[in-house]
């Protein structure tokens, strides 16, 4: 990324608000890309941290750090007085917000301002006019940006209409409402998440535009009154109206309708008296036509992919326009080189409606050819308390396919064992045929089936051959002298036979048989295996617990050992009369009532996890027996929630 200012310090150029240190109220891969601007800017950097991070990189990486309460977010990461106390401790000048969490709190920002730091991010009043949807919807109006209708109730509204939740964004509080039947539900659900997220439950009700592309513009704005944007990004590839893929420039903007788009954000920003890094989101419709939808008034996880495509350090940006300095370039210098595209690594299940997943990380290696910003190790825990994101991987190159392609290829390469990650299920996203001639819309997901790799014979073979060779089935290795050898393996629910002689392995699994040889070993983790009769590849795998992981030319794949479960057991199903924890999380509501009847699909418990709730149903009608939860509990993996005989 280029430096506009070599050796500059901050505040030189400006006003002379300069500032030697920094602390990042933020954790995770942000607090690390902000560490490394301010680190090269020769600025202190100060890192916060929850009981949950105390571990973790960004505190064990910056100049200082301190500890700012529970893991929970609303007794930490989201605690004000615990972040100003920070800073106070450490010494601090300046604080950086980061993205999420605190980043567009129009109080937090003032609280900042009123203890006499250096607030990196616009002014509170800015925040707070946008924060408002229906007041930012007003005065975009005002300001001659396009708007598209809002209902006061939903008696007037015309389907399909967007629920919103009217103090915040990233998906969260949003519902897609086709009928009116359905309504009801959905602004319980929204009103409920928004609270919990925002900790205000006010709705937006809005007109749907189906069919469209989501199109953000990036704008920076100093406190001299110069105002630029930086091009546009296309972030329509979503789950649960959450960005997965951006990309830049977006397949469907020409260099009008760019122009167009920036000019309407550059006023957007200027409306509200804007300063520092922000992104103005538009939906834009197969016409051409767009529509303001709302204003991020922070940096956006997707800055990286601008700062590929103009060669510019936005962090470093925001660090100088907060000293007080003017925009280091006009708009007719900014230059737009290639293309650019990012995929977010999230620790979900995608073959489970992306539930959100935590655990062990139990082997991690980034791709190389491309930027990966993450704040991973192998052996780290990845906590429930926080956003499902833990890695972002760019790539940069002359053109769109080129982009694509690398990207796909810095997904097969990466390796994350040990719990669910929606890596495989991005690559087949790149790869699929309508996203690959960029015609993918914000439905796309809805509409389309992505195919997940599915483990063939070979993937089983291998995964029994590395658990045998991993765990306590015997010391294979000194049998190559003696008979042949057998064993009886179960994966998943494929039973398998496997059978060492002459120095390698036959594996029978269904009708098929194969080979593998153990050519060499990497210490515990990776091993050199020859499969079938000719075919090598390196696997990376590991074992934890009842699993294995393995990471092959296939993809990355997970089995569950059940060579010792009775045949009894299953997962859990309407026959067992229990309803369990799917994942870590925390309980947020409990409907179900003893003695009571529900029918099938009604919401059970409520439990929210990674910042979304995930309401729990049963697919026949029921009794409830027994409720062993109450709202505001935690609860693993596993845990029953409630006992319940057919209705």
């Amino acid at each position: 990324m280029a430096d506009p200012h070599p050796d500059v310090p901050l505040g030189a150029g400006g006003v002379g608000r300069g500032f030697r240190s920094l602390l990042i109220a933020n954790r995770g891969e942000i607090a690390l890309r902000v560490m490394q601007t301010a680190r090269r800017l020769g600025l202190r950097t100060i890192a916060v941290y929850s009981e949950a991070d105390r571990d973790a990189r960004h505190a064990r990486e910056a100049d200082a750090a301190a500890c700012i309460g529970p893991a929970a977010p609303r007794e930490s990461y989201l605690k004000i007085e615990a972040l100003l106390a920070a800073a106070a401790r450490t010494g601090a000048q300046a604080l950086h917000p980061g993205y999420g969490f605190l980043a567009e709190s129009a109080d937090f920002a003032q609280a900042v301002l009123d203890a006499r730091l250096i607030w990196v991010g616009p002014p509170p009043s800015a925040i707070r006019a946008m924060g408002d949807k229906g007041e930012a919807k007003r005065l975009m109006q005002a300001a001659g940006v396009p708007v598209l209708p809002t209902y006061e109730d939903g008696d007037e509204a015309e389907f399909p209409l967007m629920v919103k939740a009217a103090a915040g964004g990233g998906g969260r509080g949003m519902r897609l409402v086709r009928s009116r039947a359905e309504l009801a539900h959905a602004l319980a659900q929204a009103r409920s998440e928004a609270e919990h997220a925002f900790g205000d439950g006010r709705l937006l009700l809005e007109r749907a535009l189906e069919g469209a592309r989501h199109v953000e513009v990036q704008v920076f704005a100093d406190a001299h009154g110069d105002c630029i944007h930086l091009g546009e990004r296309d972030c329509s590839v979503q789950r649960r109206h959450q960005k997965l893929i951006e990309e830049s420039p977006s397949p469907a903007v020409n260099a009008d309708l760019r122009a167009s788009m920036g000019e309407a954000a550059v006023a957007a920003a200027r409306a509200v008296g804007y300063v520092g890094a922000g992104t103005v989101e538009f939906l834009l419709g197969a016409d051409g036509r767009f529509w303001f939808m709302e204003m991020n008034t922070r940096l956006q996880v997707e800055h990286a992919v601008t700062e590929a495509l103009t060669g510019l350090d936005l962090v470093e940006w925001q660090l100088r326009v907060a000293a007080g300095e003017p925009l280091p370039l006009a708009q007719q210098d900014v230059r737009l080189d290639g293309h650019a595209m990012e995929a977010r690594l999230c620790a979900e299940d995608p073959a489970r409606e992306f539930l959100p997943q935590s655990g062990k990380l139990a082997f991690w290696r980034s791709a190389e050819g491309v930027r990966v910003d993450h704040a991973l190790e192998t052996g780290i825990e990845v906590p429930p308390f926080y956003d499902s994101m833990i890695a972002k991987l760019i790539a940069h190159a002359a053109t769109r396919d080129a982009a694509r392609e690398k990207l796909a290829r810095a997904l097969d390469e990466t390796i994350a064992l040990g719990l669910p990650t929606n890596k495989s299920f991005l690559a087949a996203v790149l790869r699929d045929e309508v996203f690959a001639r960029g015609e993918a819309k914000t439905e796309f997901l809805a509409e389309r089936t992505i195919a997940l790799p599915q483990p063939g014979a070979a993937e089983f073979a291998i995964a029994a051959v590395l658990l045998a060779e991993s765990t306590g089935y015997g010391d294979w290795a000194s049998w190559s002298n003696t008979p042949a050898r057998s064993m009886h393996l179960k994966l998943e629910d494929a039973e398998i036979a496997l059978r060492f002689e002459h120095g390698r392995y036959r594996a029978a699994v269904g009708r098929d048989e194969i080979a593998v040889r153990l050519l060499a070993r990497a210490g515990a983790s990776e091993a050199r295996l020859e499969v079938g009769e000719c075919a090598e590849e390196t696997v990376a795998y590991c074992v934890e617990g009842e699993a294995i992981h393995i990471a092959c030319a296939a993809g990355s794949l997970s089995f569950r050992n059940r060579s010792h479960a009775p045949s009894a057991r299953r997962s859990a199903s309407v026959g067992d009369g229990r309803l369990s924890a799917p994942m870590n999380g925390r309980v947020v509501a409990v409907h179900a009532k003893e003695g009571e009847r529900f029918a099938a699909g009604s919401p059970l418990v409520v439990l929210e996890a990674m910042k979304m709730e995930h309401g729990l149903s049963l697919p026949a009608a029921v009794k409830i027996k027994a409720v062993h939860v109450a709202a505001g509990a935690q609860v693993a993996p596993g845990h029953m929630l409630l006992e319940f005989e057919p209705a």
